[in-house]
C-alpha cells in the first residue's frame, strides 16, 4: 500500500512538473517598436514598425489611436480588424513565422493646429512557431508619441505706407504680420529697433484695444505676457503713426518673439525708410513788380503776286455824304417856293 502511494505521488509530481514547464511564459524582451517620423502632416502616412527579435508563429497586437487625427490604412502583419479607435492584428502560421510587422496610419486633413498624440500598443498570444515557447502578454501599453500638424508657413512682417515721408510730419503707416498657415503660439510680442541718421530719432505710435498709446520702438507691442497668434490665413495689421525728426535714411528691424521660449525670435524683417526734407516755401511775387517783356517783332509775310480778281474792291464805296447833299437841296427849293407863293397871294 505504501509503495502504491509513493508511485502515485511520483507520477503526479512528474505530470505537475511537465505542466508547469509547458505553461511557463518567457519575457519577450527582444521586442522593439518605432515610428518612421515624429511629426506627420495632413495627408501623410505614418508607419509603425514592430520587431519581435524572434520568430513568432502566433500573436495578437492591438494598436489604439486617436481617430480625430489619424485613420488606419493597412498592415502586413496578419488579419486586421479596425473598430475606429483600435486596430487588432491577429497572426497564426506555424509554417511561416514572422520576425516583424508594420501598420500604416494616415494623418487627417483640415487640421490648423499642432496636435500631440499617442499610439498605444498591447499584445497577447505570443508564441514561437511550434508553441514550445510562449511569451508574456504585453498588458502595460507601449506608447509611441507623434505630433500631427499642418505644414506651417513662416510669418511675414511688412511696413506699408503711401507717398513720401517728410521730416517732422506725422505719417500714417501699417505694420502687418501674416501667414497662410501660421504656427500657433500662445504668447508673442513685436519688438523694433531703429538705426537713425546723426541727430535723428523716430517714433512709431500705435493705440491698443484699451485706447492706450504705445511706442513700438521703445517698449514693443503687446502686453508683457504677449498675445496669441496662429492658424489659417493670419493677417494681423497694426495701425501706426510714424514721426521722423530729421531727413535721411532710417533702418528699422522688426522681430516677432515667443515669450514662452525665452523670447526666441519667430520671424524678423529689416525695413529701410527714406525721409525727405521739408519743402522750401517760395514767397509770392510783389504786385508792383513787372516782368519785362520783349517787344513784339513784326511778322514778316512773304511777297505775293496779285491777280486781276484780287485787285477788284471787295466792298462798294460809301455814298452817304452825296445822298445828304441832294436831300438838303430839294428841301431848300421847296421852302423857297412856299415863301414865294405865299407872298404872291397877299
Amino acid at each position: 500500500m505504501k509503495k502504491t502511494i509513493i508511485k502515485i505521488l511520483t507520477i503526479f509530481a512528474i505530470a505537475f512538473s511537465f505542466m508547469v514547464a509547458n505553461s511557463y511564459a518567457l519575457s519577450l524582451d527582444t521586442l522593439n517598436t518605432s515610428l518612421d517620423k515624429s511629426i506627420v502632416h495632413p495627408g501623410e502616412e505614418l508607419k509603425v514598425h514592430v520587431s519581435f527579435g524572434k520568430q513568432l508563429g502566433s500573436y495578437t497586437f492591438d494598436f489604439a489611436y486617436d481617430n480625430n487625427l489619424l485613420e488606419f490604412v493597412s498592415t502586413n502583419g496578419g488579419e486586421k480588424n479596425d473598430n475606429g479607435t483600435r486596430v487588432r492584428v491577429t497572426f497564426y502560421d506555424t509554417l511561416n513565422p514572422r520576425e516583424d510587422m508594420d501598420i500604416i496610419f494616415k494623418a487627417k486633413s483640415g487640421l490648423t493646429t499642432s496636435n500631440p498624440t499617442e499610439i498605444n500598443i498591447t499584445a497577447e498570444g505570443l508564441a514561437n512557431a511550434d508553441a514550445t515557447e510562449q511569451y508574456d502578454d504585453i498588458v502595460v501599453p507601449i506608447t509611441k508619441q507623434v505630433t500631427v500638424e499642418p505644414v506651417y508657413e513662416n510669418y511675414k512682417i511688412a511696413l506699408n505706407y503711401t507717398g513720401d515721408i517728410i521730416e517732422k510730419e506725422e505719417k500714417e503707416m501699417k505694420l502687418s504680420v501674416s501667414s497662410a498657415m501660421g504656427k500657433n503660439y500662445e504668447h508673442v510680442r513685436i519688438l523694433a529697433e531703429a538705426t537713425t541718421p546723426d541727430g535723428g530719432n523716430v517714433k512709431l505710435l500705435g493705440t491698443d484695444s484699451s485706447k492706450a498709446e504705445q511706442e513700438l520702438i521703445q517698449s514693443g507691442w503687446g502686453a508683457d505676457e504677449g498675445y496669441a497668434i496662429g492658424g489659417k490665413d493670419v493677417n494681423q495689421v497694426l495701425n501706426l503713426r510714424g514721426i521722423f525728426s530729421k531727413a535721411g535714411s532710417y533702418t528699422i528691424h522688426f522681430k516677432l518673439i515667443n515669450r514662452d521660449d525665452s523670447d526666441k525670435t519667430i520671424s524678423e524683417e529689416t525695413v529701410t525708410v527714406n525721409v525727405l526734407e521739408t519743402p522750401a516755401i517760395v514767397p509770392p511775387a510783389e504786385e508792383n513788380e513787372e516782368t519785362p517783356t520783349e517787344p513784339e517783332k513784326p511778322v514778316e509775310t512773304p511777297a505775293q503776286t496779285t491777280t486781276d480778281e484780287e485787285k477788284m474792291p471787295t466792298q462798294l464805296p460809301k455814298t452817304g455824304a452825296n445822298l445828304y447833299a441832294v436831300s438838303a437841296t430839294v428841301i431848300l427849293i421847296l421852302v423857297v417856293a412856299y415863301v414865294y407863293l405865299a407872298r404872291k397871294e397877299k
